[in-house]
């Protein structure tokens, strides 16, 4: 029989900041709308609706003595004692962010040098030909990392590879801002590895949309609600979030169901969905969509797994800290074994879309 050259997870390690913020935290906060006016509602009512929304109850910040690469490396050292390589052989570090090495109280983007480049250091690795770079493309960052791991192994340049998705959301939110609460910290990891297989394993297919040209103003860096923040020269994260709700319905169970269908894998015999979560609700919206366009009235009971009640919204870090936690046995209910097939899917900066398909080794 003919072989194939595979991308397979050896590995996997995540990062979860120990500093618990709940809901009940944010009633101290003074909310306002966009255009400056202070919300006149309790920040009871406030939070109890969020709830209701998004399904947040708490979720994880950094402390205030590590940056974003310190939680990258922590995560990167788990995948790599997980996959038990030598971290020397590793062709690529690809990290996965959208605001670089973000220390506290400093909410300036620290881009350089590049995180990977800071994590391979912090790593230790001497090898030169470790190839380290970083990848924004909003939240399926860490996914389209992975993506293009997968070309690289597949074109024979790669044979080791570590992904790494990490994010620290909570020093630049605005703090007056409702849409503060989706935001959290972590970072998840894994290693790929080239496997060589007569049947298909590891990645089977992934797809990728970029909607640019009507939705690249969804999401944008723009100044504190309230005029008189003291710090209201900072740049703060904004995004229009009933758009970016509708985009992901429209969007995102298209977007699955074009890469499994390049599989010709039944949804039927799909183990889990595991979907970037920045809003529970949304999330089971998407899951709905997807199985309908299938003919299939309900999805099956515990296809998809969810963390964001206690973690927030991670942005990269979500998918990979999901799949480690799954793999380590720490979610209840949720089990994947050899051979289960495994649906990947992400959306986020407002105009990106991704998904892969995933038969476990």
């Amino acid at each position: 029989m003919n072989t194939s050259t595979y991308s397979v997870i050896t590995g996997t390690g995540n990062y979860i900041p120990s500093k618990q913020i709940k809901n009940e935290d944010f009633h101290k906060n003074e909310f306002f709308e966009s255009n400056g006016e202070k919300i006149t509602k309790s920040n009871k009512e406030i939070t109890d609706k969020f709830l209701e929304i998004t399904t947040i109850a708490e979720r994880r910040y950094i402390t205030d003595d590590l940056t974003t690469s310190d939680m990258a490396f922590f995560a990167a050292e788990n995948a790599i004692l997980s996959a038990n390589i030598d971290k020397e052989e590793l062709d690529y570090i690809i990290v996965a962010n959208n605001f670089g090495d973000t220390q506290f109280d400093n909410r300036a983007s620290d881009h350089v040098p590049a995180m990977a480049s800071k994590v391979k250091q912090k790593l230790g690795i001497k090898n030169p030909e470790t190839i380290a770079y970083d990848l924004t493309f909003g939240c399926p960052g860490w996914l389209q990392g992975v993506i293009q791991a997968d070309y690289f192994i597949k074109s024979g340049d790669a044979k080791k590879i570590l992904v790494i998705g990490a994010e620290v959301l909570s020093r630049i939110s605005d703090p007056h801002d409702r849409d503060c609460m989706l935001y959290a910290d972590g970072a998840g990891a894994v290693v790929l590895e080239a496997k060589v297989s007569e049947t298909p394993v590891g990645i089977l297919a992934h797809k990728t949309r970029s909607d640019t040209f009507s939705h690249a103003g969804l999401l944008h860096m723009g100044k504190s609600y309230n005029p008189d923040f003291e710090k209201k020269d900072d740049l703060f994260l904004k995004m229009n979030g009933r758009r970016l709700y509708q985009y992901a319905l429209e969007t995102v169970p298209n977007a699955i169901k074009a890469c499994l269908d390049k599989t010709h894998i039944p949804i039927t015999e799909i183990k889990k969905v595991l979907i970037h979560q920045a809003n529970g609700k949304m999330d089971d919206a998407i899951l709905k969509r997807l199985y309908t366009l299938y003919n299939i009235e309900e999805a099956p009971e515990n296809v998809m797994p969810m963390t964001i009640h206690h973690l927030g919204n991670t942005s990269v870090a979500t998918l990979p800290t999901l799949f480690d936690l799954i793999l380590k046995d720490k979610i209840e209910e949720h089990k994947i074994n050899s051979g289960d097939i495994v649906i990947f899917a992400s959306v986020g900066a407002g105009m990106n879309i991704n998904a892969l398909i995933y038969k476990m080794a």
